[in-house]
C-alpha cells in the first residue's frame, strides 16, 4: 500500500512540474522581458479589456499605453491611447521613424484610436503633442 501511495505522489509531482513549466513558457510577461533584452518589437495587450494598459517593447525600450474608451459612429471603441515610458533613459536611439512605426502598429490594432505621446517623447520634432 505504501508503494502505491508513493507512486501516486510521484505522478502528481511530475504533473505539477510539467504544468508549472508549461505556464512559465506561455507567460506573456516572460516574453515581454525577453523582447526587451533582445530589442525586438513585442505588443502585450488584451484587446477585449479596455481597462488593461498596453505594454510594448521596441529597441529595448518599454512603452506603456493607457487606453480610453469612447464612442464612434456605431459602437464604443478605444478612441485614445496615451503612450509613455517609465525610464526616459531607455529612449536613447529611438528616432521619429521608430515612433511612426509604433503608431502604425497601434493603429492596426486600434483603428479608431488617436495616439498621444506623453513627455519626453512628444518633445521630438514631428511627433504630435498633447
Amino acid at each position: 500500500m505504501l508503494i502505491v501511495t508513493l507512486r501516486v505522489l510521484i505522478i502528481i509531482a511530475m504533473v505539477l512540474v510539467i504544468y508549472t513549466l508549461v505556464q512559465y513558457f506561455r507567460s506573456p510577461y516572460r516574453k515581454l522581458k525577453k523582447s526587451i533584452r533582445q530589442g525586438v518589437y513585442f505588443l502585450l495587450d488584451e484587446p477585449d479589456n479596455p481597462k488593461k494598459n498596453i505594454l510594448l517593447t521596441y529597441k529595448g525600450c518599454l512603452f506603456e499605453g493607457e487606453k480610453y474608451l469612447g464612442t464612434t459612429m456605431d459602437a464604443f471603441e478605444v478612441v485614445n491611447i496615451d503612450m509613455f515610458v517609465d525610464e526616459p533613459m531607455d529612449l536613447k536611439g529611438i528616432t521619429i521613424d521608430d515612433l511612426t512605426f509604433l503608431e502604425v502598429k497601434l493603429t492596426d490594432a486600434y483603428p479608431h484610436a488617436q495616439i498621444e505621446w506623453i513627455h519626453p517623447i512628444n518633445t521630438i520634432t514631428g511627433v504630435p503633442s498633447e
